[in-house]
């Protein structure tokens, strides 16, 4: 499907890098515009007047906000290459009933360790390993070959979702000093993260390791700031 397609991202917001991700699956060629979350654009206040936030997706003048909705947008309006969510009605509901677990509990659990420390950390670290186990055992469940990838290797809506919460788990366990990803505890997980992060789509999308670990540098410092305050 033709038509001028706008993506207002920001670098450092994992929702738009999965946005990213789905329109680069896609192949579908889009205009990016890096917003300042700080003194932020006309246009986005105007697209997405409700939450004010990336991403925005603007197709032909019509914009659309929340990533997950983004995602399923671009997989029902360009029917052509590779499918982001299954075709069929049950695989497409457990994919969403597992992106909303990873965005809703895993990612929260995850954001509760960046802002705490000594034993508030811990106990923010052991409910990761417990959503993890979760996740763990119900990819097990729900995907006999191991990974959700829908078409092989391509990413699907899962995936990009999985890619901008876990990607740069690596980065994440050096600057908190907490271990997230254990081969041993949840292997499927963990191949499953290895894959993805190894894929050029992701390289490409993905912000680089230093400007991540600056990021989290940053947010763990404001949030600890604001605590002591």
């Amino acid at each position: 499907m033709a038509g001028r397609v706008v993506l207002h991202g920001m670098w450092a917001s994992l929702y738009s890098k999965r946005v990213e991700l789905a329109l680069k699956v896609k192949g579908i060629e889009y205009e990016y515009v890096e917003e300042d979350l700080t003194n932020k654009t006309e246009e986005l206040l105007r697209y997405n007047p409700v939450h004010n936030k990336v991403p925005v997706l603007v197709h032909d003048g019509k914009p659309i906000a929340e990533s997950l909705v983004i995602i399923e947008y671009i997989d029902e309006t360009w029917k052509e290459g590779p499918r982001l969510l299954p075709q069929d009605p049950y695989e497409r509901a457990k994919v969403r009933f597992w992106a909303g677990f990873l965005q809703q509990q895993l990612f929260e659990a995850m954001f509760a360790v960046i802002k705490t420390e000594g034993e508030a950390q811990e106990r923010a670290g052991k409910e990761v390993h417990e959503k993890l186990k979760v996740l763990e055992e119900g990819i097990k469940g729900s995907y006999s070959g191991g990974s959700p990838f829908i078409n092989g290797n391509s990413m699907g809506l899962l995936d990009t979702v999985v890619c901008s919460i876990l990607g740069a788990h690596k980065i994440q366990e050096e600057v908190l000093g907490v271990k997230f990803l254990d081969p041993e505890k949840y292997p499927t997980v963990t191949s499953w993260v290895t894959a993805l992060a190894e894929l050029p789509l992701a390289k490409e999308t993905m912000p680089p390791p230093e400007k991540v670990a600056g990021l989290l540098q940053f947010l763990r410092s404001k949030a600890l700031e604001s605590a002591a305050a």
